[in-house]
């Protein structure tokens, strides 16, 4: 097919640039393109950092945050004007819960470490040097490796203030590291100090602030509100002010006048952030519809800083919140955003909009070249259960996300890295983005509670197919409706026995529209239900009742498969431990077709590889254009795969 090249001499210049371009397409070199969403950057090198819980505002103008994890950079990231300028420390050494610097010296609360001391730690690190000279010892709460014990710092002169929340005490040392004194102050969270030396104390859980004078003496308490959760502050000396950031319901930055008594001067962001209702719909995210005020600073140009942090400050979803700075010049306007907002997740093209729009298990995303954070589809007041935001929940984390559109309505479907339970939901005009719980699987929707081992899916008619532990069998569960209410309801389960020929099952695709069951096996020999085998069988007409004989049957080559999607005649595979690389299989003939690497390899990084059982999805657009979305954790981002296949 690309004998054409020994024409090229006889042809224009103009002709054969088309005649190259079309030769590529043939070859299959050009038939798709890379892209990503759900990070500002899209490379290894300048991607937004993992879920910043904390921040400091240089005056220069230097942002630094704080990260429980990110996995490809330092957990202290750096970034001016809108842009990434470098990273500090390990991926891992910092709970992410509070940090605060001057003009020479970083001070970060530190991760429990055994090598180097326990939790309850603060670091200092050199701004221009980037290393830690000197560990601060402030709790003697020194195990915990799953609560924040350091839940605020502030420096002022040469004396640094450490809220020890174990111990109910607010802490002063100088910035050398030798302590001075204590005050007592009960669940001591974010820091100021104003300029007469005053300390400001949030007291998040009772909504309150306190002030205390330099000795220790208590001056003032302002409540705040019985609902409210005063997550952030930051004292304004050229204004005389004190700006709250709330993370209870209202979602704003409060500021007080506190040249004399304490008074509310104004507010900043729309009253109940993302979650209101009256100016926008319900889950909308954008211009000052904060998801949580986590973080607030000021620089010396009078530009405004705003860090949201959706789930609080929560250790583990201090890995799932992801990083959200908006800046905002001296009027007020937003002039940027720095936005990462995926970590272990993937997002599912949206059959509603033809894959324009892509659902995770948490947020909604649209566009191209990092696309646009939409919608959050968390409620945490509403639904403080959600298991999306509910640490206790043995499935934690499930930024994972499967959706179907059925007559109208969304059903999505919520999961974790390496699942064996699913979450369901559902979306209703008056509760706009915000996902509704419907239940789970295992669990009384489904009169189960055996775990899910051997597979799940959910095809484009809302119906569940579950692979249950130690049935042998394949579970359908099909979809009977929408109540009044528009929750979705599914009728009891129908078995069908495991072919023999596949072994041990570890994974369910069925196409509806098409009638085909695809089935993967397990790894010989292993007891790892999390990994798939070589071999792939794929059913054409299932319901219809070929349940034993497999055509084709697909070998997989490349070692590791970790995830499968399929859509139209295509199923889609992704690898672990090996390689970033996507193949693409006929499901009529069972050929590979295509391998998508990176076909623009200088906007976006692809990642490493899918360590994620769920880590790619696949869409077939209208267009006869597939959409394949992947996990990328290295860079906080997914990676967006258009494809046409050539006649």
């Amino acid at each position: 097919m690309c004998f054409l090249m020994h024409q090229v001499k006889k042809i224009s210049i103009v002709f054969y640039i088309v005649l190259v371009a079309a030769i590529f397409t043939q070859c299959g070199r050009a038939q798709y393109t890379t892209d990503w969403i759900a990070n500002t950057y899209g490379l290894d090198a300048t991607h937004v950092g993992n879920v910043a819980r904390s921040m400091w505002v240089a005056p220069e103008g230097v942002i630094y945050t704080s990260s429980l994890w990110d996995e490809d950079a330092g957990g202290v990231a750096i970034y001016q004007n809108g842009a990434m300028i470098g990273s500090i420390g390990t991926h891992s050494e910092f709970q992410g819960s509070a940090i605060t610097g001057n003009a020479t010296n970083l001070f970060v609360a530190l991760a429990y470490n055994s090598s180097i001391g326990g939790s309850g730690r603060v670091g200092r690190y050199g701004r221009s040097s980037k290393t830690r000279d000197l560990v601060i010892p402030v709790s003697d709460d020194t195990n915990e490796t799953k609560i924040d014990v350091i839940t605020g710092i502030t420096t002022s002169g040469d004396l640094l203030y450490v809220s020890d929340h174990s111990g109910n005490r607010v802490r002063i040392y100088s910035t050398a590291g030798v302590w001075q004194r204590d005050i007592s102050v009960a669940g001591p969270g974010a820091l100021a100090v104003d300029v007469s030396g005053n300390i400001w104390v949030a007291q998040k859980a009772s909504g309150s602030i306190a002030e205390y004078n330099a000795a220790g003496g208590l001056l003032t308490t302002l409540t705040i509100g019985s609902s409210s959760r005063p997550a952030a502050l930051f004292y304004d000396g050229a204004r005389q002010q004190l700006l709250v950031g709330d993370e209870g319901p209202d979602m704003n930055i409060k500021i007080y006048n506190i040249a004399g008594s304490p008074t509310l001067a104004s507010t900043f962001g729309v009253l109940g952030g993302y979650l209101d209702s009256t100016a926008g719909t319900k889950g909308h995210v954008g211009d000052k519809r904060f998801t949580r005020v986590h973080g607030i600073g000021r620089d010396s140009f009078d530009n405004l800083y705003v860090l949201n942090n959706p789930w609080g400050g929560t250790w583990d979803l201090g890995r799932d919140g992801g990083t959200d700075i908006h800046a905002y010049d001296p009027s007020g306007t937003l002039k940027w955003k720095l936005q990462s907002l995926n970590f272990e997740a993937i997002a599912a093209p949206d059959p509603a909009s033809d894959g324009v729009y892509f659902f995770s298990g948490t947020n909604l995303y649209t566009g191209t070249a990092g696309g646009s954070f939409s919608a959050n589809t968390v409620d945490p007041f509403t639904y403080p259960s959600d298991p999306r935001i509910n640490i206790s929940d043995p499935s934690r984390g499930e930024g994972f996300g499967q959706i179907a559109y059925v007559n109208g309505r969304r059903i999505l479907v919520a999961n974790g890295q390496n699942p064996d339970i699913f979450y369901l939901f559902y979306f209703t005009a008056a509760t706009g983005y915000i996902a509704n719980p419907v239940g789970s699987i295992p669990g009384s929707p489904f009169g189960t509670t055996a775990r899910i081992r051997n597979g799940f899916c959910i095809d484009s008619k809302g119906d569940i197919w579950a692979g249950l532990d130690k049935t042998n069998a394949i579970w359908h569960y099909p979809l009977t409706g929408f109540d009044s209410a528009g929750k979705p309801m599914w009728g009891a389960g129908v078995s069908t026995p495991t072919p023999a020929s596949i072994g041990t099952l570890t994974r369910i695709i069925y196409l509806a529209d098409s009638d085909t069951m695809i089935l993967a096996s397990g790894v010989t020999g292993s007891t790892d239900w999390t990994g798939i085998g070589t071999r792939v069988e794929v059913y054409h007409g299932w319901l219809a009742g070929n349940t034993s004989s497999p055509n084709p049957v697909i070998t997989l080559s490349s070692t590791n498969p970790k995830s499968i999607a399929a859509a139209g005649n295509y199923l889609f595979v992704g690898y672990v431990h090996t390689v970033p690389n996507i193949d693409a299989f006929n499901l009529t003939t069972g050929a590979q077709t295509i391998t998508f690497t990176n076909s623009n390899p200088s906007n976006v990084s692809v990642g490493n590889d899918v360590d994620s059982m769920y880590g790619i999805r696949a869409y077939l657009r209208s267009t006869g254009e597939y959409v394949v979305t992947k996990d990328n954790y290295n860079n906080t981002n997914i990676v967006v795969y258009r494809w046409t296949p050539s006649s």
